[in-house]
């Protein structure tokens, strides 16, 4: 009795929020091991930009790490909603 049946836009509204939250951990979680570029790094950041027209190295960086994040939050997301499908055709509703 305590789960109710929620609305399809409740429904939603939770999913937007878990993937947000989801989001957020990994901008927190996901992150190289240190800020600092060695040389080698630095030059391959600035090939690689200069490579692609960017004329910033900092910008393919961030754009690099975003989708790293985007990544493993969509993956993320994906396995926590196939266990939660997983659980809810095992435990139906007892009403």
């Amino acid at each position: 009795m305590f789960i109710q049946r929620m609305s399809i836009a409740e429904r939603r509204a939770t999913k937007i929020v878990l993937f947000s939250g989801l989001f957020l951990f990994s901008l927190i979680f996901v992150r190289p091991l240190h800020d600092e570029w060695s040389q080698a790094e630095t030059r391959a950041w600035l090939y690689t930009s200069q490579a692609l027209g960017i004329r910033d190295p900092e910008d393919l960086y961030i754009l690099v790490w975003t989708t790293i994040e985007l990544i493993v939050t969509v993956l993320a997301y994906v396995v926590i909603m196939k266990l939660w499908r997983c659980y809810r055709r095992k435990c139906p509703d007892k009403t």
